[in-house]
């Protein structure tokens, strides 16, 4: 009996041992399952932290048009400065600035007493002339009719007629240079040579005038016609394709706040300035109301068609390499290819590329200088919604 209890007893100390021994063993696999999975889970996030995380943008489409804006110089239609023809003193001014004046209305006169003298010569001169000529005409008239009796001779007939052409010649002479007195008498007379505005008065009465545009002559006015004013713009090279006929702008004046005016293309220069690459364009601008006044600034706003293929990127996506300018792109596993691309025009903060990118495809931001192509790379998580455009 004894030996049946103590086999029961060491039968279920064995049963108590092998369970504790399996316990310990199934704790003993569960600790290693996971450290072998810490350890994997480890490696694959070390592999996956290894992979550069990159932020991306969607590239879109630029605008249709392009508002562009360029400074203008406001110019008369007609300006000109109004010097003397002839020397003298200033008798009598009539109009002053402001002063609206209409063609060959008198400005001003000029007194010219040797001039009147030299003309009062000449119609002297003249008469004296013709007088000599008509005795010599009529003397060359009779020794011609007595040449024919032979009453004279040949040589003297022929010396009367010499004399009679050189007095004919003298009475020219003498009429020309009474008429160009009298053309400088009549400068007398300073007349406006269109319709306008008086801008500059630079004479007075009793002031010594001499004639001509030189550097010692001076001015008596300006005069300039400020309806319509014509419009100066240097428009740059890569615009210049865009100024056709009948193209229409907008102008903005500081001294007329929210208010704009148009302005019809009149003509362009037909050729780039090889110092400034711009086109000298010429715009017209109705001025009926004398609102606008004439040497002024104006900002011209132009709008510009741009091409459907134009895309706009920040600055912080370009690469500068020695292939040229590029940028890096993202296919749809998440790889860099690096494109190369031409940009029309830099706006400071984002350029517009003119050829190498096309909408919808994805542009690394702020990209490292090490990167290449077919680099596996991981969006960051603000970005993964922006893979499918």
């Amino acid at each position: 009996m004894f030996r049946k209890i103590h086999d029961e007893l060491q039968h279920k100390v064995h049963r108590r041992f092998y369970f504790a021994g399996g316990l310990l063993l199934v704790i003993l696999l569960i600790m290693a399952f996971f450290r072998i999975s810490a350890a994997i889970a480890l490696r694959y996030e070390t592999v996956r932290q290894a992979v550069p995380v990159v932020a991306a943008m969607v590239v879109t489409k630029g605008p249709a048009e392009d508002v562009i804006v360029l400074p203008g110089n406001v110019q008369a239609w007609h300006e000109a400065i109004i010097y003397a023809r002839t020397s003298g003193y200033i008798k009598k001014w009539y109009v002053d600035i402001g002063s609206r004046v209409k063609a060959g209305e008198l400005l001003a006169e000029i007194e010219t007493p040797e001039l009147d003298a030299q003309l009062r010569q000449a119609e002297a001169d003249l008469n004296t002339a013709e007088a000599n000529n008509k005795l010599a005409q009529s003397t060359a008239t009779r020794w011609i009719a007595l040449l024919k009796t032979d009453s004279v001779s040949k040589q003297e007939t022929d010396e009367k007629i010499s004399s009679a052409k050189a007095l004919q010649a003298a009475v020219n002479a003498a009429r020309a240079n009474r008429d160009r007195l009298r053309e400088l008498v009549s400068f007398e007379r300073v007349i406006s040579p269109f319709d306008g505005v008086i801008t500059s008065r630079t004479t007075d009465i009793g002031a010594l005038i001499n004639a001509g545009s030189s550097s010692t002559a001076r001015p008596l006015f300006r005069i300039a016609q400020a309806n319509p004013l014509r419009i100066y713009v240097k428009v740059p090279q890569s615009y210049s394709s865009s100024i056709k006929p009948n193209l229409t702008v907008k102008l903005r004046f500081a001294e007329h706040p929210g208010k704009l005016y148009t302005a019809k293309l009149l003509q362009t220069a037909e050729a780039i300035d090889p110092t400034t690459r711009t086109l000298l364009a010429q715009f017209v601008v109705d001025n009926a109301n004398d609102e606008l006044l004439p040497g002024g600034y104006t900002e011209v706003l132009f709008n510009m068609p741009l091409a459907n293929n134009i895309v706009r990127l920040p600055v912080n996506t370009l690469l500068f390499r020695a292939e040229g300018l590029q940028v890096a792109t993202l296919d749809k596993q998440n790889k860099i290819i690096l494109k190369s691309i031409t940009i029309s025009r830099d706006f400071g903060t984002e350029v517009e590329v003119r050829s190498g990118l096309m909408p919808g495809e994805l542009v690394v931001l702020n990209p490292s200088d090490s990167i290449f192509n077919g680099q596996q790379v991981r969006l960051a998580p603000a970005e993964k919604g922006k893979q499918k455009p």
